[in-house]
């Protein structure tokens, strides 16, 4: 299976740097795994709205595949009650 590369939006990039350093890794732990398997276990298609999620404890990561280009966009990332609005 080939690898993917993982792009953070802007508006990903932001919300990650705000968030504390034992928050963060986690989630960018989860990101460098999706590189080797964008579906990984535990992944949902998202209803209402393109994409994809996949949980990282308390926080969710939104992104969307492009297998033709071999590319996950990470769209939004954060808090769960927060990451729906």
């Amino acid at each position: 299976m080939p690898n993917y590369s993982a792009v953070l939006s802007t508006k990903a990039a932001k919300q990650l740097d705000k968030l504390a350093d034992n928050i963060a890794a986690p989630i960018i732990e989860t990101i460098a795994a999706l590189e080797e398997n964008p579906r990984p276990i535990g992944y949902k298609k998202l209803r209402g709205r393109a994409g994809y999620r996949v949980r990282t404890g308390d926080y969710r990561i939104i992104y969307d595949i492009m297998d033709s280009q071999l590319i996950i966009d990470i769209i939004t990332l954060g808090h769960r009650k927060d990451i729906y609005d």
